[in-house]
């Protein structure tokens, strides 16, 4: 006979109803449990919630406030021109060089850039620059930025509820070493008595 046949219906919700065998470690037990899982899902949901929205609002603004300016090689840079068919060049390679530009209030602004093997000085090269006129890096996408918010979400909602699931298994735990030791303590007394009995 399968062991499945001993054993009775499936009653939902049976460590809230009431039955005299019931103690009161099963009454804790089961309220751990259930605000374990509650703050499990309410931590991690609004934690990742949180996390992507400020993720997405900085990208966001990252994109408003940063715009392309056209810079120019300062020097010549080593290296032939893609036009020569260079091994740097035909594999895409970079060579970092000084380029300078003109912010919308009219200062002149240096920095180091990757640029073509081989650029001649004025070369044009566009770069990202913030509100201040310094060198960034590009901006992100919508779609990246939806891509990175999310993921950034997701990992930071599941560290999140990590740490009351965690806490509750070890409640939960110490709940079941009390409850065995309360069941050792109860045998040793009654024990003896059993054996007598049967």
């Amino acid at each position: 006979m399968p062991l499945k046949a001993f054993r009775g219906p499936k009653v939902w919700l049976w460590r809230w109803r009431r039955n005299p065998l019931k103690r009161r470690a099963d009454v804790v037990e089961a309220w751990v449990v259930l605000g374990a899982c509650l703050l499990t899902v309410l931590a991690g949901v609004l934690a990742g919630l949180a996390a992507a929205g400020s993720v997405e609002d900085g990208l966001a603004r990252e994109r408003a406030a940063w715009r392309p300016a056209v810079a120019r090689v300062v020097a010549q840079v080593p290296g032939s021109s893609r036009r020569h068919g260079s091994h740097a060049s035909s594999t895409g390679e970079r060579i970092w060089a000084e380029v300078r530009w003109t912010v919308p209030d009219g200062s002149a602004h240096t920095g180091q850039v990757r640029v073509e093997p081989g650029s001649k000085p004025g070369t044009p090269v566009t770069v990202w620059t913030d509100p201040q006129g310094h060198l960034v890096s590009r901006p992100t996408t919508a779609s990246e930025a939806a891509f990175r918010a999310t993921l950034i979400g997701l990992l930071v909602g599941v560290s999140a509820a990590a740490v009351p699931f965690v806490a509750g298994l070890a409640v939960r735990g110490r709940l079941e070493r009390r409850r065995m030791e309360a069941w050792d303590t109860e045998w040793s007394r009654l024990g003896p008595q059993w054996g007598r009995m049967v």
